[in-house]
């Protein structure tokens, strides 16, 4: 049980120590390229993925994300399948590692920046990497995993 929470700190520790250093090096607003297709800026963002809600504040996110936390939480208890609990592990670190950047400065910290063909997805960050990786194989095994029937 213990391991699934140490795959959300882990997550959580990753997150911040990214977030730190961009808050170190780079200047709000700030862009270096990295490669062609890849930068890292330096952007807050008071909403959720993609700046949805970010009319709905700091302290409304903040406690949604906590009661998301909270339900993540109890079906790592409840689930009994490894891979499951893993998956929730990454999308409960990712969900907590954003909650403390709302909690620190009311938006989220993001950073990675990705382009192609003058089309930009939104920047975003290592927590909200897990989470998608984590819902993404979640989806994948409860779509095409099968599981033995209970007898």
């Amino acid at each position: 049980m213990y391991l699934y929470f140490i795959i959300s700190l882990i997550v959580i520790l990753l997150d911040f120590a990214s977030k730190e250093a961009i808050l170190r090096t780079l200047n709000e607003g700030m862009l270096v390229e990295i490669t062609p297709f890849f930068n890292l800026v330096y952007v807050f963002n008071p909403g959720v993925s993609f700046s949805m809600f970010s009319d709905a504040g700091p302290v409304i996110l903040t406690v949604l994300s906590l009661f998301i936390c909270a339900w993540i939480v109890y079906f790592i208890v409840k689930e009994k399948d490894g891979f499951s609990r893993s998956c929730l592990a990454l999308m409960l670190g990712g969900a907590i590692g954003n909650v403390i950047d709302r909690l620190r400065f009311g938006a989220v910290v993001d950073f990675l920046d990705f382009h192609a063909f003058g089309y930009h997805w939104p920047a975003f960050n290592v927590a909200d990497s897990a989470i998608c990786i984590g819902v993404m194989l979640l989806i994948y095994q409860m779509t095409f995993v099968k599981k033995e029937e209970k007898k």
